[in-house]
């Protein structure tokens, strides 16, 4: 296992059937610090012979991992999850390092992970078929959930330990096989988890490792021997792997961007909700897909705004590792610079900026690339600042008369992952979760991001493919539903009547 002590000049490697190898590329990127830019390591742009040892390693482990008792590949999950647990400290450690969140942060990353590697462990009764005696005189039909074969998920920078885990875990404990393509920016934590799955006991070739970038996600995307992709990331790429993957008849999950809303009506609970808002909007420097990004201020809430601020003012921007912190850096200076463009923009097209963090300083980390908590005030929907996904610490707020209007505003956005609304009303959170067209609805919850039993339900143009990439939805996407009708004739049975119908009676 890697630790902060030896993560200096780390090389990510490749996991090809069962071995941890050095890439024969020419082409290497450096793993950065976002808070210091301090090199930690370098990763591989592995080259397509590489990528194609990896598929055929999976495709000839499939043939035996297929048959592998239910219970077996059950036993490895619970004790993937014993080890993440007992290694915890030390992966977060090298998340916050080449990712920058905080240590708290980073082990919740972690821990979101872990929850779907315990639900796999139920994998017992997930996969269960069903079964009906008796469709017809003597006619029996059932179903068996079946694995698909080689499959491949595809994970972005911004969770390098919960989205990986919400992936291979899943994809192999249903029988199949799984090439993994961790975030380029951030690796390391990733491979961490990777190398406990090994010493769990995922056999040479079920479990492989790439990386890469655009080349080697479209060789995942258009290799034969694939047969399904779970991609988690921006709207641009995702939306190219769905599109790509789908025209070589994969079966394709695509989570992408979001503007996440949360509706703040009159008869809130002021301080919760005011506190809610400011950690959902800042927490991991805004770098969730989840993280909000619009309040919708409903009647006299627009009072509420100067104590929002107030509240914002007292979070810490530093390095992830340094105690206290509740902001640190975004993942490099190509996303700072985005960050602060769009914050110009803002200023630009009208909006009223009541807290300001393009200039934010951080004693000993000058270099780092941080964004400070940043509030936009008199928002309007045709401002750049609303209609594209930001990515980092900004809130805009919008101010309506109503909770129709609300609703109405937020139907109207393009994106569909989530939403949240605050009140004291059964009547009102009723009204709003049978009307809102988002996929996580929250009630007095900002980030409604559901516990790996339900599914993430993301929805319009947050998610591409039909089902989602955890909870039973999870099951179905990584298996083949196979209907078997049967009938069994006794011994004695002599004679019948030919049927040209297609009756079972």
């Amino acid at each position: 296992m890697n630790t902060m002590s030896n993560i200096h000049s780390t090389t990510a490697k490749l996991l090809i059937n069962g071995k941890f190898i050095e890439s024969n590329t020419t082409e290497w990127q450096d793993i950065l610090n976002p808070a210091t830019q301090e090199v930690l390591g370098r990763v591989p742009m592995a080259t397509l012979d590489e990528v194609d040892a990896a598929i055929a390693a999976a495709q000839e482990a499939f043939k035996t991992w297929r048959l592998t008792p239910i219970q077996a590949r059950m036993r490895i999950m619970l004790k993937l999850q014993d080890l993440i647990r007992d290694n915890m400290k030390d992966i977060a450690r090298v998340l916050t390092a080449e990712q920058g969140k905080t240590l708290a942060d980073a082990e919740g990353d972690i821990q979101r992970g872990l929850e779907v590697v315990e639900h796999a462990c139920s994998i017992g009764t997930l996969q269960m078929g069903e079964y009906i005696e008796g469709v017809a005189r003597g006619v029996d039909t059932y179903t068996l959930q079946q694995p698909l074969g080689v499959c491949a998920g595809i994970t972005p920078f911004n969770f390098p330990a919960m989205i990986p885990l919400w992936m291979f875990p899943m994809a192999i404990v249903c029988g199949n096989t799984f090439v993994l393509k961790p975030s380029e920016q951030d690796p390391l934590s990733t491979m961490m988890l990777v190398e406990l799955a090994v010493q769990a006991g995922v056999p040479a070739g079920v479990l492989n490792v790439v990386h890469g970038g655009k080349e080697v996600v479209d060789r995942l995307c258009t290799h034969q021997d694939i047969k399904a992709i779970s991609f988690v990331g921006s709207t641009a790429v995702g939306t190219h792997v769905y599109n790509l993957a789908g025209q070589h008849a994969k079966r394709v999950q695509s989570m992408m961007g979001a503007k996440n809303h949360v509706v703040v009506m009159p008869d809130a609970n002021k301080e919760q909700t005011l506190n809610a808002l400011v950690g959902a909007a800042f927490g991991a420097a805004g770098q969730r897909c989840m993280a909000l990004s619009v309040a919708v201020m409903v009647g006299e809430t627009k009072n509420w705004v100067d104590e929002l601020v107030e509240k914002a003012k007292t979070l810490k921007v530093n390095a992830g590792h340094e105690p206290q912190t509740d902001i640190g850096p975004v993942i490099s200076p190509r996303a700072k610079a985005r960050v602060i463009d769009l914050i110009n923009s803002g200023v630009e097209q009208g909006a009223q900026l009541l807290l300001d963090g393009r200039d934010v300083k951080v004693a000993g980390y000058e270099h780092g690339n941080f964004v400070g908590a940043t509030i936009f005030n008199q928002v309007t929907t045709d401002m750049r600042i609303y209609t594209e996904e930001i990515f980092g610490p900004v809130l805009a707020i919008i101010h309506v008369d109503t909770l129709e209007q609300a609703m109405e505003l937020v139907n109207a956005n393009p994106f569909g992952n989530g939403v949240g609304l605050f009140t004291q009303s059964g009547a009102i959170a009723r009204t709003f979760q049978n009307n809102i067209d988002i996929g996580q609805v929250g009630i007095n919850i900002p980030i409604p991001v559901p516990v790996p039993f339900f599914s993430f339900t993301g929805s319009r143009g947050s998610k591409l493919g039909d089902l989602g990439p955890y909870g039973k939805q999870a099951v179905q996407f990584y298996t083949q539903t196979k209907t078997i009708t049967s009938r069994w004739f006794e011994d004695t049975q002599e004679k019948g009547e030919v049927n040209t119908t297609i009756s079972l009676r």
